[in-house]
């Protein structure tokens, strides 16, 4: 997938026969492709600046704050703010541990399958 590539839907995952945890992050949080990129890079490089990140992901600042602001909804960053010796504060980003990240995954996908059995099950009944 290019960095350019939206999230994948479901059907894309069902008939990959081994889906990256990249897609399937991006599938199961509908973020973009990106975003999940950007997770996965802060797993390696916590407390990481915006300018450190799009240094790394070699994006532009304002498209890599935009990619924080979406995992930070989806509760996949940590943001903190640290203060300068100089004066001012920076803000530093870290990704959530890879075992709350699975864990936010399964909890995700399990409200979604429960959501659309009851869904098949309500079918017909109007």
């Amino acid at each position: 997938m290019s960095d350019s590539a939206s999230s994948p839907a479901i059907p894309d995952l069902v008939e990959t026969d081994s889906p990256d945890f990249r897609a399937i992050l991006s599938c199961v949080f509908g973020v973009q492709d990106h975003e999940s990129r950007t997770y996965l890079v802060l797993l390696d490089s916590p407390d990481s600046t915006v300018a450190e990140l799009a240094d790394e992901l070699d994006r532009d600042r304002s498209n890599v704050n935009r990619s924080l602001t979406a995992l930070l909804e989806k509760g996949l960053v940590e943001r903190r703010r640290r203060l300068l010796d100089p004066g001012g504060y920076v803000y530093e980003y870290t990704a959530v541990p890879l075992p709350e990240a699975k864990e936010l995954l399964h909890e995700a996908l399990d409200e979604w399958v429960e959501t659309v059995h009851e869904n098949i099950d309500e079918f017909g009944r109007d």
